[in-house]
């Protein structure tokens, strides 16, 4: 059986812990937090124990490590963990900096461990069918990605003055999925941003609102909207346009009942946060990565899909910037 150490015990890591609990695959053994009583409670409530960084690291039993913890600590867990040769679970993003990103790059391929950044959108079951469908072949040749992804609100501006800003933070996980979906690297990068949910943001040096649009060398096109605010829910959608017709992934609603009636037909709201509409995306990536460490296959989704990420987050910075397409 895979033994685990995790690092974060915070809302993500709960999730993970939950994950590896009812997998019926592996055991939770470490969970490391810097908020003692929130570790002890987590790794109690999964039969594992409160433990210190080096404690997990060194124990022979553990195979593989979750990184859920704040940002600032993914590089150096990273290049830890794959110096101690555990196969390596992090959240994205792999770090703020594409220098630290490459250098924990190096130590992975030195190590020769496996490796997934969790871009859980991926493992979402209408995404990856929509995405099953066009490498079938369904609409043809990608044309046209369109993605939505509109938060309820904002975070607090405490969170966003340590987040690195809307494009690594929220956008990167739309930026991984205008690759996947276009099945091509962009080449070109142009965006732009406004304040027009909450001015604090703007004060903190960051925007809340942005299109950014992506081009690769076939011509292939995706746009991404983003906005921290959307009074009626979670707004996750994609739209993708081929040669041979149209692939949509809509909202998850709490139920599917519409209601027709004199005035108006109705339909439920989508889900209010990404707690609910991923819940079943975050259970499949971790069964996805146990099964990757297990069978010694490749990850789904690996540390170079989280540098290039990165690349475009810090293109799409840079285009707002000096107000011009970005051409890598």
């Amino acid at each position: 059986m895979l033994h685990f150490a995790q690092f974060g015990a915070g809302r993500i890591g709960a999730i993970h812990a939950h994950s590896l609990a009812t997998s019926g695959l592996v055991r939770l053994r470490h969970v490391v937090d810097v908020n003692t009583t929130a570790a002890e409670a987590l790794a109690a409530r999964h039969g594992a124990r409160a433990s210190s960084t080096e404690a997990a690291l060194i124990d022979p039993e553990v195979g593989a490590v979750i990184i859920a913890s704040s940002t600032d600590t993914h590089a150096d867990l990273i290049i830890a963990a794959a110096r101690a040769g555990k196969a390596i679970f992090c959240e994205k993003p792999i770090d703020l900096s594409l220098a630290r990103v490459d250098a924990c790059l190096e130590a992975v391929a030195a190590a020769g461990v496996p490796m997934l950044v969790g871009f859980n959108r991926r493992f979402d079951p209408d995404f990856s069918e929509l995405h099953r469908r066009i490498q079938a072949g369904a609409i043809g040749a990608v044309e046209q990605v369109v993605i939505t992804s509109r938060d309820p609100g904002p975070p607090p501006v405490s969170y966003i003055k340590v987040s690195g800003g809307l494009f690594r933070d929220m956008t990167i996980h739309d930026f991984d999925m205008a690759r996947w979906m276009l099945g091509e690297e962009p080449t070109e990068v142009f965006a732009t941003g406004s304040n027009l949910v909450d001015p604090e943001i703007g004060a903190a040096g960051d925007i809340d609102s942005a299109m950014v649009v992506l081009k690769t060398a076939s011509g292939r096109m995706a746009t991404i909207n983003n906005s921290r605010r959307a009074a009626y829910g979670y707004d996750q959608r994609v739209e993708v346009h081929g040669s041979l017709g149209r692939l949509i992934a809509g909202n998850r609603v709490g139920s599917t009942v519409e209601q027709a009636d004199a005035q108006a037909v109705s339909t439920e709201k989508p889900l209010h946060f990404f707690l609910e509409r991923y819940a079943l995306a975050y259970r499949a990536e971790m069964l996805a990565f146990i099964e990757a460490v297990t069978k010694g296959t490749s990850m789904p989704v690996g540390a170079a899909d989280g540098r290039q990420a990165l690349v475009l987050a810090d293109a799409a910075l840079r285009s707002m910037a000096e107000g011009r397409v970005v051409r890598l």
